[in-house]
């Protein structure tokens, strides 16, 4: 399982290609990218950006990455499985 996470802002950015997670620590040891590397990735047809951030961080921040999906992180089970396990997810999250 391939992870990849980079600070971003306040949040954190965290790409994986076929990522399946259970619980909030798989943030805590996924290795970072730099913002360019992702702004390199931004448009690709095979990446998709989940915004996961809860709450007041979604809703006081000012900083949104065009095209990202926004998912609620405290229900990861209805919606995991609709994302291509064929496409590398970036994951941004506080």
């Amino acid at each position: 399982m391939a992870r990849i996470c980079k600070s971003l802002g306040g949040g954190f950015l965290a790409v994986s290609l076929l990522m399946i997670f259970t619980s909030p620590s798989w943030a805590a040891d996924a290795p970072r990218i730099s913002k360019e590397e992702l702004k390199g990735m931004l448009g690709k047809e095979n990446v998709i950006i989940i915004d996961v951030r809860a709450g007041i961080d979604l809703e006081k921040s000012n900083q949104k990455i065009a095209g990202a999906v926004i998912e609620d992180p405290g229900k990861v089970e209805t919606w995991m499985a609709k994302y291509p396990k064929d496409k590398t997810l970036v994951f941004y999250c506080s």
